[in-house]
This record gives structure tokens, sequence and C-alpha cells, in this order.
């Protein structure tokens, strides 16, 4: 097994604020998961997506997989997601979290591969909170979260608060991220709106570049 090379997205689940599931959403002609994918495979050879909705994937190199423990939130795509991954330590990120900062997680990547201890994962706090995606955890931990998951407990950061993990201080991350967007979930629609604009502003960046490069 290898110690890294597994990224798991954790799709679907209802948004009352958005008022719709959100790995629908679409930017242009493009779903944001599909940016999100294809952001993840240049880092990573396996890509595993929790999903209940499996007609909107149609890149063949990506892993579908559906929740085995129902009704119990994320963790139960973190859950089946570890189960079917073949990596020791795997990157996990929600469908709503576009702005994947790539070398933030190879920093993480360098932390773990240098690591000569077994840790449970990698996570950053924000102050007394913890962010539980965005974030590095290990297929050691199953034993424990169907154990947690079936004393009926649901809440991730309960347990990741178990875990025996590397934490990672806020003033790190912020070097990395000052304004903390790599942890900027999308739910609202004011929230897509700007985004949408944003990846705009990107498009045509990029397109300027190749424009003058050419």
């Amino acid at each position: 097994m290898k110690k890294i090379g597994t990224a798991i997205i954790i799709a679907g689940g209802k948004s009352s604020r958005m008022g719709f599931d959100k790995q629908l959403i679409k930017i242009g002609d493009n779903y944001l998961m599909d940016i999100i994918i294809d952001n993840l495979n240049k880092t990573f050879e396996e890509i595993i997506v929790v999903s209940n909705v499996k007609s909107i994937y149609s890149n063949p190199n990506v892993i579908l997989v559906e929740d085995e423990i129902k009704n119990i939130g994320p963790l139960g795509g973190l859950h089946v997601g570890l189960k079917n991954s073949t990596s020791m330590y795997n990157y996990v990120i929600a469908c709503d979290m576009p702005y994947i900062n790539n070398e933030y997680v190879k920093y993480m990547m360098r932390i773990l591969m240098g690591g000569r201890s077994c840790f449970d994962g990698l996570v950053t706090c924000f102050r007394e909170w913890i962010e539980p995606f965005n974030c590095f955890y290990s297929k050691n931990i199953l034993a424990y979260m169907e154990e947690y998951i079936n004393s009926g407990q649901r809440s991730i950061h309960s347990l990741v608060r178990g875990l025996n993990v590397i934490y990672i201080e806020e003033k790190v991350a912020r070097c990395f991220s000052p304004k903390w967007k790599m942890f900027e979930n999308l739910n609202t629609r004011e929230e897509l709106e700007r985004y949408c604009i944003e990846f705009k502003g990107w498009e045509n960046r990029y397109a300027d570049l190749q424009g003058h490069s050419s």
C-alpha cells in the first residue's frame, strides 16, 4: 500500500442555504466537481468521489462510491472513502470547497512523508476550532470510526479530537492562505456568484498568458 496518493471528495447532502445539492453546481459548461477533480489530478493518482448522484460524473479515472452507513452526514462519506482507498494517508475535501491550495497540500504531504511515527491524520487549527476538511486521514482509523458511529456519535469534530493527529497551527496555515480561503465553503448563492466572478477572472488571465506565449 502506498503511503500517500489518494484524494477523497465528499459530495452530496442537503443544503438549505444554497437551495439545492451543491455537487450539481455548474460554472459555465462544467460542473464545479469537474474543476475540483481536475485540480486534484495534478497531485493525486487516485480520486474517490462519495456521491449518490453518479450520472454527472463522466471521468473514467474517478472511483465513485456511496455511503455504506446512511444518514450520518460527512462521517458516512469519510468512512466509505477510506474503506475504498488504496493509500495509507488520504487527502479529504468537501465538494463545496473549490479554493484548493496545492502548495499547502504538498506541504502537508511533506510532513506526512517525513514522519517517523504513525499518526491518525493531519489537520489544521483555527483558534480553538479544527478544520475537518482540507486535511489528511489515515486508513487505520476505520475500526475506531465504526466503533464511534455504532455508539451513536455523529460529530466529525469530536471524532478528530479522539484521534492521534498532527495539528498545524493557524499562523502556519495563514502563510499559505492569509484570508483562509482554502477552508472556505460555498454555502449561499451570493458566495457562489462571487466564486464565479473570480473563476471567470482567472480564466481570462490564463487565456491572456496563453496568448502571449504563443
